[in-house]
This record gives structure tokens, sequence and C-alpha cells, in this order.
């Protein structure tokens, strides 16, 4: 990375997440945004070697302003670049939209072809992002960006409109593009021409139904204790994206609690890729299971407290037994065909996190009782 870095579009939702990322590294860091005048700007080119310029508008109230915001804007920095020459490296953060033929496309193109003129006359080193629809957090909703009006309108409970459940949207996580944009800031490939290439930031897609009924599941989560298949890449990213949304309020809460004599237990997660997991606190002396599955697998590991499990094969007599306390932070193997259980053999509470290979299901729950000590 150079070590003089401006940032145009700084308090924008890109210009947020990336400044949060260089700010971080080695580097002098300007930002420039609609609060800062002309002359900070022309202060600021005076002494960069890389310029992001994510600066621009995408919703103004005239269609002539996309012309002013886009490629007016972009002709001014030039012309202030050119004066210093420095011959900065400026990323440009373009839109797909720079391929069709609406206002925004068209100020945005015509800002690609100033950058490339430019260029072409050795006056900046250029690298040209055209970028689809965005998604992560700080993104303002209600505003222009779906994927972040679904978020905090679903996590407030808010209604949301669709007026197509199958309008198809293409999305990059923000964190991705600014990921790409450092790794061509740092080396910037050989290339012909100043385009990077589209396979440089995963691109999703999606239809809005699809999108909605994601962020569903995850604002019902706390109830259901479910969670979605995060081995999906665009699922991992726009859960990050719902969570901060969701108003502090509901960040603490608590599942359901299961008490007897034995002491309490409480479901912590569920997904039918992973199983579920759960925990229980248990009284000293006290004994839990006694049962054995045909198919479910688990794995124990005591917390606090001491405790024996203890295994019997459902066609022997052997009894294996294994001690563990809560320091020690052993893990246990339940093999499908042994009846188990587990006791508290301490004088405190015995706190146990358990997993299980499926998901509880009440209809086939394949747990069936069965001693580990057969009766005398």
């Amino acid at each position: 990375m150079t070590t003089s870095v401006l940032v145009t579009g700084c308090s924008g939702f890109l210009g947020r997440n990336l400044c949060d990322h260089l700010s971080i590294r080695d580097v002098d860091l300007c930002g420039f945004d609609v609060e800062n005048s002309s002359e900070d700007l022309d202060e600021a080119l005076g002494k960069v070697d890389a310029v992001f310029h994510l600066a621009g508008v995408n919703r103004p109230e005239r269609d002539e302003d996309f012309v002013a915001g886009n490629a007016g804007f972009t002709g001014e920095l030039l012309e202030k670049i050119t004066k210093h020459g420095r011959k900065p490296h400026v990323l440009f953060s373009s839109s797909v939209q720079a391929e069709r033929d609406n206002a925004y496309g068209r100020s945005k193109r015509q800002a690609e072809i100033l950058l490339k003129e430019a260029a072409g006359r050795g006056e900046i080193r250029l690298s040209i992002f055209r970028l689809p629809n965005l998604f992560g957090k700080w993104s303002r909703p209600n505003y222009n960006a779906v994927t972040s009006t679904f978020c905090y309108n679903i996590a407030n409970d808010l209604p949301i409109r669709i007026d197509n459940t199958e309008a198809a949207l293409e999305l990059a996580y923000v964190d991705d593009v600014i990921a790409a944009f450092l790794e061509e800031a740092d080396k910037r490939p050989e290339r012909n021409g100043y385009f990077v290439e589209a396979e440089a930031i995963p691109v999703h897609s999606v239809t809005l139904g699809d999108l909605a009924e994601k962020i569903r599941f995850f604002r019902q989560m706390h109830a259901t204790l479910r969670i979605p298949d995060f081995s999906n890449r665009f699922d991992r990213r726009l859960y990050t994206t719902y969570l901060s949304y969701v108003p502090k309020e509901r960040w603490e809460y608590g599942p359901p609690i299961s008490r007897d004599e034995r002491g309490t237990l409480a479901e912590l997660l569920k997904m039918p890729a992973f199983g579920q997991m759960f925990v229980s606190r248990t009284r000293p002396g006290v004994t839990r299971g006694n049962h054995y599955h045909h198919t479910k697998t688990e794995k124990f590991i005591v917390l606090a407290g001491e405790a024996v499990i203890r295994f019997r094969s459902i066609h022997g007599d052997e009894i294996i037994e294994f001690p563990v306390k809560g320091e020690d932070y052993r893990i246990v193997d339940i093999p499908p065909g042994y009846t188990h259980n587990i006791t508290n053999t301490g004088t405190t509470e015995l706190i146990t996190l358990f997993w299980a290979s499926e998901i509880f299901d009440p209809k086939n729950p394949d747990t069936f009782f069965l001693p580990v000590e057969p009766a005398k």
C-alpha cells in the first residue's frame, strides 16, 4: 500500500468502511466529502500517492445532477491532479450501470472516459471497478439499497414492499469490495486496459423474494434457535449485515429453559446440516441420560464441576467410565449403540455443553431408555 491516500466520498457507505480498513494500515489517510472545500481537496492532492475515488451521486432530485456529481466532480479532481503532477494511482468505483442507457449510468461512463483520457496522457495510473449493488454494515436503509432496507425494516418489525418476488439482484459485499480495492492498491496487476476483472469481487445472485425470506429467517432465530447454513458465503455475509441493524435491546436474549429435579437444560443452536447444541446444569449426585441412539451421535464437554460419563454396549455388560473435570475441557464422543449417562460426582453444580448430530425430532427421537448399570 502506498503511504499517502485520499478517499473521496469518505462519509458514505463504501467510503466509511474503506476508511476503517485503511485506518489500521500504516498510511497517511485523507478524507474528502461534501463538508470539505475545494481547497481541502487541492491540499490533499498535493501529497497523496493514491486516490480511492468513491464520491458521486446516485439519487439526486434531477437527472442533470448526475452529470455534475459524477462526471463533473471527476473532471475537477483530474484538473487538480494534473496541476500537482504527482501521477497518483486512482481507483475509481464505477457501476455496472455504466453499460446502460440511463442518467446515472451515462454519468458514470462519462467519468470513466475522463479518467481513461487522463491515464492515456500519463497523468494518473488507473483502476476502474464496475460495481453491482453493494450490501453490508452502515448502508443507509430506505434510501436506495434494497438489502439494507429489508434488513432494517424486518429487524425492526416494519413492513417491506416487494412488487416482483422473482426480480433478480446481483449483490457484492462491502468487505469483499474493499479487499479487492486494497489488493489492487498493493500490487496493481498487469492487464490490458484499466478495468479490474469482475472476478476480483464475488457477486451473489438472489431474487427479491429469496432475499426477504432469508432475512425473515434471521428475524425468527431468537425464537427457533435455528441458524442458516453458514457454509454459504452469501448467507454468512447477509446475516452479518442483518445483525448490524438489530436494535440493541434485542442483542441479549434467552432460550426456553427446561427445569426438573435434576436441574435445568436449555437448547442453544440448531441447524439441519450441523445438528444442535444445548447446555445443562445438574445438581450434585444427580445422573442424566441412561439412553442410547441408533444413528444420532453426541459430544459432551463438562465446563464446570466434576462428573463421570459411563457407557455400556446395548449387547454387553462392560461399563466404560471417563472421569471429567471442567478445568480440563475434555470432549467425550457418544457413539451409537451405547447406552450412556453422566453423573455429577462433585459438590457443586455441574455445567455440561452438549452437541448432537441431529436436531431433536419428537416424532422420531432416536432416543431409547436403557440403564447403563444393569438391574441386579
